[in-house]
């Protein structure tokens, strides 16, 4: 999942209104694609050339206008009860991680550099967080904190720490009529092995890639070096993986929206066309679905600040891979980009899709902090037309 906090503007991006009023279309003109009819910005070069490999979504729509409302909502497909909410529910990583699992010694679900707003594990409970890799991926000495042990801490000192654990365990276990030491057995045994498996190590080292792979990804991006770990880790094992797309600018642009696109949307081009290319040419793009977009869109009429403000009415999507049918566009907005003009999609519709794609029954229920069950999505249903 590749996503862009604060929502970008679909008008300036993938849904381009050349023949709107002037208030409305903004600065930027469209080039084509290699779908004919279809054009996109002129700061999309690369990904121009790409829309063949892409399922875009033009009609995704949800109530919520406020960030952390509207990210929650995205995120775990629920609509946040409270008013500025706390993880109220399981966000979908922690879906796929959980029914999933490990794999190659690798956590389920991992957030390159931090867990996004509203990406934990909610009454699911901390298993099921992400495995955060911290740190500065675009650094020559980026290492993942806590994936080795202490310096000076040789491996034979690691061992024998291990079996005083296990010894003192069963001591506390013998006393434990609740379960939870035996529920913290997986739990010790998943973290030795990510400290101390050498196939681990390398998962994480980026310096295991070329330079000229590295460049492509933008050595000096965080983003774009965050996708080339991001691609990395799926290529051994990992399920699910978020990558925070964010540049030189806030994608929050309620002021000066064409300066910060025109700094930011480059910068995505570049990467997302990365990964994808990358992913194609390793044969690994037909068994990964790659996600990409934010919590909304922005306001079609640009305010007195030259900025578009919170908009869920009508915004973009992007998938690709994974069982995702090429070259389709799906769904259209209206003359101004406000409202879906056909084939209106709930952001549940794309998490449905996701869950379809990957073999988990969103029509499942756990068991919430109260008690009660709750399903992974209580609507939404496969999008038919991009599988």
């Amino acid at each position: 999942m590749l996503w862009q906090p604060g929502g970008p503007s679909h008008l300036d991006m993938w849904d381009m209104k050349p023949d709107a009023p002037v208030e409305y279309r903004g600065e930027f003109t469209s080039i084509p694609s290699d779908i004919p009819g279809y054009r996109v910005s002129e700061l999309m070069p690369k990904l121009s050339q790409m829309c063949n490999k892409l399922a875009i979504l033009r009609s995704v729509h949800h109530m919520m206008n406020e960030h952390s409302q509207a990210t929650h909502t995205v995120l775990t497909g629920y609509a946040p009860v409270k008013g500025d909410p706390v993880q109220e529910a399981p966000s979908v990583g922690s879906i796929v991680g959980k029914e999933l699992g490990w794999r190659a010694g690798l956590p389920g679900y991992i957030a390159v550099q931090q867990a996004l707003e509203h990406g934990r594990s909610g009454y699911l409970g901390v298993a099921n967080d992400p495995f955060e890799t911290f740190g500065y991926p675009t650094s020559p000495s980026f290492r993942v904190r806590n994936l080795k042990a202490a310096d000076g801490i040789k491996d034979e000192r690691v061992t024998t720490r291990k079996k005083m654990l296990e010894k003192f365990d069963t001591v506390r276990r013998d006393a434990d009529a609740s379960g939870a030491i035996g529920a913290m057995d997986e739990f010790r045994r998943q973290a030795f092995e990510l400290a101390t498996s050498p196939q681990i190590q390398e998962a994480f080292d980026l310096n295991k890639e070329s330079d000229k792979t590295r460049e492509r990804f933008d050595k000096k991006s965080g983003s774009g070096q965050g996708a080339l770990l991001a691609r990395r880790l799926v290529e051994r094992g990992a399920r699910f993986v978020t990558v925070s797309m964010t540049f030189a600018k806030p994608w929050d642009s309620h002021q000066d929206n064409f300066t910060a696109h025109r700094q930011n949307v480059p910068g995505y081009d570049y990467t997302a066309s990365a990964l994808l290319e990358d992913l194609a040419n390793r044969g690994l793009l037909e068994s990964t679905l790659v996600i990409i977009g934010g919590e909304f869109g922005r306001t079609p009429r640009i305010n007195d600040k030259a900025g578009r403000d919170h908009w869920a009415s009508c915004y973009t999507t992007v998938l690709a891979g994974g069982g995702v049918k090429p070259g389709i566009i799906l769904g259209s907005s209206d003359a101004l980009a406000e409202l879906p003009k056909d084939r209106p999609i709930f952001h549940q519709d794309i998490m449905a899709t996701m869950y379809h794609l990957l073999g988990v029954d969103y029509t499942k229920s756990y068991l919430n902090e109260a008690g009660r069950p709750v399903q992974v999505l209580n609507y939404g249903k496969p999008i038919e037309e991009i599988l």
